[in-house]
């Protein structure tokens, strides 16, 4: 019996041409999965992360006493999550602009 790759395997090449953001073919939703595929929101998602770490520094530093550390990593720690969330917000305003939506409105969230 041989197995004929679909459209949802992963182990079938795609051309680069073929990949495009949304991905109509497998979801209905026009959004699904925009923060990962849409490689502008990546320096935001790192961000975010690096200010997650920096906060748990910060609780790390300040239980071990050393609040000069502890007051350097919060600041800098939230100063990442900031920026981070804004670079996503500024990304999915763009794509929802691009589509003719405001950013609050919930069709294909």
């Amino acid at each position: 019996m041989t197995m004929v790759a679909g459209h949802n395997d992963p182990n079938k090449s795609h051309p680069a041409s073929e990949h495009r953001f949304p991905d109509d073919a497998r979801t209905t939703r026009s959004h699904a999965g925009e923060t990962i595929e849409d490689r502008r929101n990546w320096p935001g998602i790192i961000l975010g992360a690096i200010g997650i770490v920096l906060v748990a520094l910060t609780l790390t530093a300040a239980g071990y006493g050393f609040a000069g550390w502890a007051v350097i990593a919060g600041i800098i720690g939230v100063i990442c999550l900031i920026a981070g969330g804004l670079i996503v917000v500024a990304e999915h305003r763009r794509i929802k602009l691009k589509e003719g939506a405001t950013l609050r409105e919930p069709r294909g969230h």
